[in-house]
């Protein structure tokens, strides 16, 4: 538990040295904000090799105040086991201008693959992943949609901790306490400056209504740097996320794969 700690420690210390470094050549402004997160995950077991996925994400500025971001994401899973599975998928996400004045709402296809890994110990679950993306943004000019796209790569790794607040495992009825952290970082030709692109640093608790439902709630930081590389928003967001699984596996299906 000790080295996931120094993990999540390191991860924090490099994200907030990029900008510091940044800082010596240029002059660094920080915009801070308030945003809403809803989200919804789900991951329909359809047998012991294949699974579906899919997350929904609705976010608000300015406490619910208006749109700032939605993202629909499929995905289809390929499980190497138990606690190690392959994805690929598509994301379509829609991006409202931070401007009060701008009205025009920037398109991206985004598609992605991902590794991730998961473990249980007494006392703590763990959740990893490794993603990559493909991302064509819509170009946009004096508030109008244009031809063609502005395309980069982005790189995420996020590891997520939960421990129960009471027992030694999570289950039903049982809150636990959730911390997580994700990088992410661009690369591609058309990106000049913001390499980092952002990280995000979660704090909540978690409630299993069932074994296959679960709702985190708590507080997220995001600090993200923007293409003009001196400028930089500081998120303060309320995060609400409700994690689903199905599994329409048979029976004998079942008993196989143990």
């Amino acid at each position: 538990m000790n080295k996931v700690y120094k993990l999540l420690l390191l991860l924090d210390s490099v994200f907030l040295m990029i900008p510091v470094c940044y800082g010596q050549t240029s002059t660094k402004q920080v915009t801070e904000r308030e945003q809403v997160w809803l989200g919804y995950f789900n991951q329909t077991r359809l047998s012991n090799k294949f699974s579906l996925w899919l997350d929904v994400h609705a976010r608000r500025n300015d406490f619910l105040d208006r749109w700032a971001q939605t993202i629909v994401r499929p995905g289809l899973t390929y499980h190497l086991s138990d606690h190690a599975r392959l994805t690929a998928g598509y994301a379509y996400v829609s991006s409202w201008p931070a401007s009060e004045t701008d009205k025009t709402v920037r398109p991206e296809h985004r598609p992605w693959q991902q590794i991730n890994w998961s473990g249980r110990s007494r006392k703590l679950q763990t959740n990893q992943w490794v993603r990559l993306e493909e991302r064509f943004n819509r170009n946009i000019d004096d508030d109008a949609l244009q031809d063609g796209y502005h395309f980069n790569f982005r790189v995420r790794y996020m590891i997520a901790l939960m421990m129960p607040l009471k027992g030694d495992f999570i289950e039903k009825g049982v809150p636990f306490l959730v911390l997580n952290d994700e990088v992410h970082v661009n690369f591609g030709k058309e990106i000049l400056y913001n390499y980092f692109d952002q990280n995000r640093f979660f704090a909540g608790v978690g409630f299993p209504f069932a074994k296959n439902l679960n709702a985190q709630l708590g507080y997220m930081q995001v600090f993200q740097q923007l293409p003009a590389g001196n400028r930089f928003y500081k998120t303060h967001a309320l995060r609400l996320f409700i994690f689903h699984t199905l599994d329409f596996r048979n029976k004998e299906t079942l008993e196989s794969s143990k």
